[in-house]
């Protein structure tokens, strides 16, 4: 029996889209429930105590289990559903894609996404005023230096972490994407990055993050444009 699978969510979270992204490479279907986080619902807080999307849960008949935040569901996807492989073939490529995963996960996190998502996003969601414009130039500031070195790495190899598709760059994508949903990637300073954001932006796993919307937090007019 094919186990129900629901994926807790919200949809403008990076940490999310890596697990959506996971979900659609591998053709593993799933439903979701949209989380509204910030307000700490009860229920999402009984399936994780943090508080933190994603959660993924797998109920099969009278059996649940449930995977609390990024890190812990990618791996336990590869580990029970290893086709396609995400995390390259051979080990040095593995160690770079975690590598990688690590750094947008924490550096590019602290050092531009979460100047840009707390000024644009997080602050119209708690209703704490607006952006501040420090912030918002640090956060700036962080991003061109992470895109070119994105730029750097893709000039001299197909994917981030080498020849393949990896969770590296379903990372990279995911955190990418949030910020290139309001606007502040400058992609034609960085034609490779971009080349390579195409690319990933017409898999059938991206498509559905390219729907995503939020009241009262309006997309890029470029940002579900595959020929932006």
């Amino acid at each position: 029996m094919s186990p129900e699978r629901t994926l807790h969510h919200f949809p403008l979270d990076p940490a999310s889209r890596q697990v959506r992204l996971a979900l659609g490479e591998k053709r593993l279907p799933f439903g979701e429930v949209q989380v509204r986080y910030w307000e700490r619902p009860k229920a999402f807080a009984e399936l994780n105590p943090s508080g933190m999307t994603p959660v993924l849960v797998e109920a099969a008949g009278e059996a649940r289990l449930v995977l609390c935040e990024s890190r812990a569901i990618l791996d336990w996807l590869e580990e029970a559903h290893p086709e396609p492989a995400l995390l390259g073939r051979d080990a040095a490529e593995r160690a770079e894609a975690r590598r990688l995963i690590q750094w947008f996960d924490r550096k590019f996190e602290y050092e531009a996404g979460g100047f840009l998502l707390h000024e644009k996003m997080e602050k119209r969601l708690l209703g704490l005023g607006a952006p501040e414009l420090a912030n918002l130039r640090r956060g700036r500031e962080g991003l061109r230096s992470h895109l070119g070195y994105v730029e750097g790495l893709l000039q001299a190899r197909e994917w981030l972490a080498g020849k393949r598709l990896s969770l590296a760059d379903f990372a990279a994508a995911a955190h990418l994407s949030v910020i290139d949903y309001f606007g502040d990637v400058s992609w034609a300073d960085y034609p490779a990055a971009k080349t390579w954001y195409m690319k990933l932006k017409s898999r059938p796993a991206f498509r559905p993050l390219l729907n995503d919307r939020w009241p009262g937090l309006a997309p890029a007019r470029h940002y579900d444009d595959l020929d932006f």
